[in-house]
């Protein structure tokens, strides 16, 4: 099994507003003014939507030509199903994250419509970002207090 590690860093900053790093690249997530935060940022759960459709368009780029798909244009529009009683506390029963995740492509290719939508199917499968959504992994956290 060839296992990467991938790393990020995030830190608190002012408010709600965070600082996350990668390798050389850092973003600031924040949420809207009507969540207590001062909207400098999309708020995590928009970045994570983001994060599953940039997956799933890089996955349709690395392998179109492998799956012989004339693949010319793509996007992917995406929502998600919150439910904020549960998020805020209000409803100790509700789920706390998505309800569910829907996703739109649009793809402009020349090529044959059933091999597009296979190729669409791969890609849901495909994705790291999407099977991690799906099939959650192990979660682990370690604590430090500093004084």
């Amino acid at each position: 099994m060839a296992v990467e590690v991938f790393k990020s860093t995030t830190k608190l900053t002012e408010g709600v507003k965070v600082e996350c790093t990668a390798r050389n690249h850092s973003l600031v997530l924040d949420e809207p003014k009507e969540l207590g935060g001062t909207d400098t940022g999309m708020n995590p759960l928009e970045a994570a939507l983001c994060a599953l459709g940039a997956c799933k368009c890089i996955v349709a780029r690395l392998f179109a030509k492998a799956h012989e798909i004339d693949l010319q244009d793509f996007k992917v529009d995406l929502e998600g199903d919150l439910d904020m009683d549960g998020v805020m506390g209000k409803n100790k029963d509700a789920k706390i994250g998505f309800l569910e995740i829907r996703s739109k492509v649009y793809i402009k290719s020349g090529s044959p419509k059933d091999k597009v939508e296979e190729f669409v199917r791969f890609i849901d499968k495909t994705c790291p970002v999407a099977a991690s959504l799906a099939d959650s992994p192990k979660m682990v956290t370690e604590l430090t207090i500093e004084k």
